[in-house]
């Protein structure tokens, strides 16, 4: 069993990346901003449940594996940036193409399937592979060789969860407030228009990174 040093260390070591925006944060704030709790909360159950999945295959080898070979590297890195891009673009012609009237009915609306939620959050972190590294280069270092394995991946991996659900629960609570002060069908178009263009940036952040490489 992984010492309890071990994890306060390996959380204070992941907590400037779970507090660096990316997709996850982008998804959880469009869903803030527009009151969406429920949509928020699925966003971070998907992202969880991409973080395990990144503890799990990382405890099994099978993403040293991937890590080794160049081609499967790059063919991840693209796959996930293609999906980043994709996603943003989607979020941009939505907001672009959503009249005033319509986005009040959005506003009035019920949100996106929950299932819907949880699988495009979960896509965008597990085609991250950054993410994946967390757990071939970080979190080897708080596992002692003895106890390295599945166990121990994934007690760190909860560790990250609590850390990351901790952030995006208390940011996207904070947004929902803050919406409440908002005609949200005058908020609605830009947000899905700023949102979406932060996911085309940071899929082709991650594309041309994968040149550079």
């Amino acid at each position: 069993m992984l010492s309890i040093a071990s994890l306060i260390g390996f959380g204070i070591a992941v907590t400037p990346l779970v507090v660096t925006p990316g997709a996850s944060f982008t998804l959880v704030s469009s869903r803030g901003l527009v009151g969406d709790r429920r949509g928020a909360w699925a966003v971070i159950v998907g992202t969880a449940l991409g973080i395990i999945t990144h503890g799990l295959l990382a405890g099994l080898g099978l993403a040293a594996v991937v890590m080794r070979s160049a081609e499967v590297y790059q063919v991840l890195r693209f796959v996930g940036a293609i999906y980043l891009v994709g996603l943003g673009v989607f979020l941009i012609w939505r907001g672009r193409r959503m009249s005033v009237s319509s986005s009040l009915e959005y506003a009035h609306s019920p949100s996106k399937p929950v299932v819907h939620e949880v699988g495009q959050a979960y896509l965008a972190n597990v085609l991250n592979v950054k993410a994946a590294t967390v757990y071939l280069t970080l979190a080897p270092q708080f596992v002692p060789a003895q106890l390295m394995g599945v166990s121990s991946m994934l007690t760190l991996a909860t560790v990250h969860v609590c850390g990351m659900a901790v952030w995006l629960g208390l940011w996207s609570t904070g947004l929902s407030k803050i919406s409440e002060k908002f005609n949200l069908a005058d908020w609605k178009r830009r947000i899905d228009t700023a949102g979406g263009a932060v996911l085309v940036f940071l899929g082709i952040r991650t594309a041309l990174a994968g040149n550079r490489g």
